[in-house]
């Protein structure tokens, strides 16, 4: 008799699991068995709730947009004036929960993948569509060109996780989304 109320939270585990192990590795070059593994459970029942690889992939990232617009929702709930929310959105791509070591990776491994096509490129394109809607709304009220200055934020945001994806140590993402933030404030003046 199968038991009921647990497939969300083993679908969540071998999600957590999928980006803790392309953390590990460095790439998309894991294997439904190490994922499952690191999940604690067979591999068949990884197959079993996912179907494939390439789905429990694209379930990771999907997951880590639903992360990273909870942290923009959030930050921008409280911030009261266009410069505060052009901060909110910043400092929401540096929060803790998005910028940590094993995201910073499946972030940098997704790109990688999205370039063969495939579901990674179309989530990818949500996530560049989501990021250059947040900026022009906050630049909009700031400057005559919130279009060109979203995509340099977006560059500036998206140049950080690359550098650090590829750093020994972990960086500071309030530091790192400080710089993103003077750097713009330079441009708008």
């Amino acid at each position: 008799m199968p038991r009921t109320g647990t497939e969300a939270p083993r679908r969540a585990a071998l999600v957590d699991a999928t980006i803790a192990e392309i953390g590990a590795c460095g790439s998309l070059e894991v294997t439904v068995g190490s994922i499952a593994r690191r999940a604690g459970m067979s591999t068949a029942l990884a197959h079993h709730y996912f179907g494939s690889k390439d789905r429990i992939l694209a379930a990771a990232l999907r997951h880590l947009l639903v992360e990273l617009d909870a942290a923009h929702r959030a930050a921008r709930a409280g911030a009261r004036t266009p410069r505060a929310r052009l901060g909110a959105v910043i400092r929401a791509c540096f929060a803790p929960e998005s910028f940590r070591p094993d995201a910073v990776a499946a972030w940098l491994a997704f790109y990688v993948s999205a370039q063969a096509g495939g579901e990674a490129r179309r989530l990818l394109r949500v996530y560049r569509a989501r990021l250059r809607s947040n900026l022009v709304a906050a630049l909009r009220p700031l400057t005559d060109r919130p279009e060109d200055l979203a995509e340099t934020a977006a560059a500036l945001i998206d140049g950080h996780y690359i550098r650090e994806a590829l750093r020994d140590e972990p960086a500071d993402g309030a530091r790192l989304a400080a710089r993103v933030e003077a750097a713009m404030d330079r441009l708008l003046t």
